[in-house]
């Protein structure tokens, strides 16, 4: 081993709204704001995903390839159509794409990520 995840950093125009809705979805807390930077995750000692303020920013527009994914996460769930409608009300938007065990959206500012169950 060389070392250690540390976290996940994700461009965004907004990065306070888009920790708050990642926040809200996988239950994390606010570990660092320092307004063009926020962390949340477990705990400030813990991995975590960061978020920050990126002036030019092109969102995805998977599933067409003009604009690649960039990154994408997958959130396991007991239940896709309660994980839907609890994510739609954060302001995901559903894309094209999925099956049985799972379901593809756009987050806030256009990244794609998957509700998957396991």
């Amino acid at each position: 081993m060389i070392g250690t995840w540390h976290g996940l950093i994700i461009d965004c125009p907004d990065p306070k709204a888009l920790a708050g809705f990642y926040r809200e979805l996988l239950g994390m807390v606010e570990v660092q704001d320092d307004g063009d930077w926020v962390v949340i995750g477990d705990a400030p000692d813990r991995p975590g995903l960061a978020f920050q303020r990126a002036d030019v920013y092109t969102a995805s527009t998977w599933p067409d390839p003009a604009v690649p994914q960039q990154m994408h996460l997958d959130v396991k769930v007991d239940d896709l159509d309660e994980g839907e409608r609890r994510i739609l009300e954060l302001g995901a938007r559903r894309l094209d794409g999925g099956g049985d065990s799972f379901r593809v959206y756009a987050d806030p500012a256009g990244h794609p990520f998957c509700l998957v169950l396991m």
